[in-house]
């Protein structure tokens, strides 16, 4: 039975809801009709195709990329319209913008009453994710190979030639949070499992949370943020598990200065070496915590779940991404520089990548910006490139709808390793997986080599499939991200 305080939430969603979108409807930009629709463009219906963009969006975001005019179209989202834009130039204009007026930060606002509740006003964390966390990659690479050894073997516990079924997500979100706070806060606390499921759970709640608080209008999504994301628990609790580590290192620190014996090299200690006045509270080291591990384990388990998803439709490439790997460890052994010579498992990856991207550079337009073929986007809203759309472009990538593992490694051994353009990692205004441009995924470095780790092992170490009468589940859209379903796995030790 529902009780009275929801029937209220929902009456009051309701009543706001209605007037939000015929206000919404008159205070229309004209410059926003101008630009061709994709869907619907009415008060009532839009919404609607923005709950079919949500369930079903790629095949919005084809129509319109092969259908649009000059390049641009509009697609109704639930907070603001979309305008896409695709073709070099314009996703170049868009990368160029600056802040003040294509806004990086207001494009976060789909997390505005979740993420956004967090009192970090210095983002210096996302410095040191793209200069101390890449840096350290080579120098932390035995351990994080450590744990997620350690993680897949209490995940897997295969015995001899028997199979053993499998959750895939729910294993592959463990065994990405044990593995990246090897490097976040250092073991023993990376493999206490109370701390892994509350960074865990947090970051799982972010994106739902954000999801369903978005479909209420504005003056009720605080008050939905309320029953929906209890933030500042997450934060206690944070700060109860890393206290005695913090307390510890900032004695440390007074007695010996920025270096001593056995000093820490995490990501905890680059925050807390980094951190200036309000910053080295305990509350701030604990939400900044919070943040770094939801966009590690968010976007590393999203991707690698999507990774052993399609090694597991697609058998035949497990022999030669073994060989492979194999070959490479003989001469390199499992070092950072040998994951860097395994083209296959690169190739495997940066495909799967170019199949599960939706948009990228989103960005708020702050003030009417002129694109170079003349349309102009009003104010207000958010402007993206098509990701899913331009990397399934024939003239771009032949037989684009063909899942082809060793794409990119073809193209290494035609045009040469060096070729940049041939990595995961990379971006153009053709390969946007990380985005592009200055504001490029910081952390990408640090997750595709993570991943890469991951499906290196797996391939070398087990055999697997599908639990009989499953397949590949279909995938969904959350906040403009492709995120995958759930399925079982078979896992045995490799017999061959």
């Amino acid at each position: 039975m529902v009780d009275e305080s929801t029937l209220r939430l929902s009456f009051l969603a309701a009543s706001f809801f209605i007037v939000f979108l015929f206000a919404s409807w008159y205070r229309r930009d004209p410059l926003l009709n101008a630009i061709p629709t994709v869907g619907f463009s009415d008060p009532i219906l839009s919404y609607y195709s923005a709950l079919r963009f949500n369930i079903d969006g790629l095949p919005m975001l084809k129509y319109g990329y092969e259908n649009a005019r000059r390049g641009v179209f509009k697609i109704a989202g639930f907070r603001r319209w979309m305008v896409l834009v695709s073709g070099p130039e314009l996703v170049e204009d868009v990368r160029k913008a600056p802040e003040d007026v294509l806004s990086v930060k207001a494009s976060t606002a789909e997390f505005e009453y979740t993420l956004g509740l967090l009192e970090t006003d210095r983002g210096y964390h996302m410095d040191i994710i793209r200069s101390k966390l890449t840096r350290n990659i080579e120098v932390t690479f035995k351990d994080v190979r450590d744990e997620l050894i350690r993680t897949l073997d209490a995940s897997i516990p295969v015995h001899d030639d028997d199979w053993v079924k499998v959750p895939v997500l729910e294993t592959v979100q463990r065994v990405v949070s044990a593995t990246s706070n090897r490097i976040f806060v250092g073991s023993p606390l990376c493999r206490d499992q109370g701390y892994l499921t509350l960074n865990l759970n947090f970051a799982i709640n972010v994106v739902k949370s954000a999801a369903i608080i978005n479909m209420f209008p504005k003056p009720l999504k605080l008050i939905a943020a309320h029953f929906l994301f209890n933030l500042q628990s997450n934060i206690r609790q944070e700060m109860e598990y890393i206290r005695p580590m913090v307390e510890e290192r900032f004695a440390r620190m007074e007695e010996f200065g920025d270096d001593w014996d056995d000093k820490p090299n995490d990501m905890l200690m680059w925050l807390m070496s980094e951190a200036k006045g309000a910053e080295r509270t305990l509350e701030d080291l604990a939400t900044r915590m919070l943040v770094v591990n939801f966009v590690a384990i968010h976007t590393t388990s999203r991707t690698f779940t999507h990774v052993l998803y399609r090694l597991l439709s697609n058998p035949e490439y497990v022999e030669p991404l073994r060989h492979e790997v194999e070959t490479v460890v003989a001469e390199e052994g499992w070092t950072k520089a040998g994951m860097d010579k395994m083209h296959k498992i690169d190739s495997f990856l940066q495909e799967s990548l170019r199949f599960d991207a939706v948009l990228a550079l989103g960005r708020v337009v702050l003030r009417p910006f002129t694109l170079s073929n003349g349309v102009i986007v009003p104010a207000g809203t958010l402007v993206a490139v098509p990701s899913a759309a331009v990397h399934m472009d024939g003239e771009i990538y032949p037989n684009p709808e063909e899942f082809d593992g060793f794409r990119f490694a073809k193209l290494r051994q035609r045009d040469g390793v060096a070729v940049a353009g041939h990595q995961a990692i990379s971006t153009s205004t053709e390969y946007l997986a990380f985005g592009h441009g200055r504001r490029a995924c910081p952390g990408r470095f640090f997750a595709a080599n993570e991943v890469k780790a991951l499906l290196a092992h797996v391939v070398v170490t087990y055999d697997i499939k599908f639990a009989e009468g499953t397949q590949a589940p279909r995938s969904f859209i959350i906040n403009s991200l492709r995120m995958p379903g759930k399925a079982d796995a078979m896992f045995r030790k490799r017999q061959k």
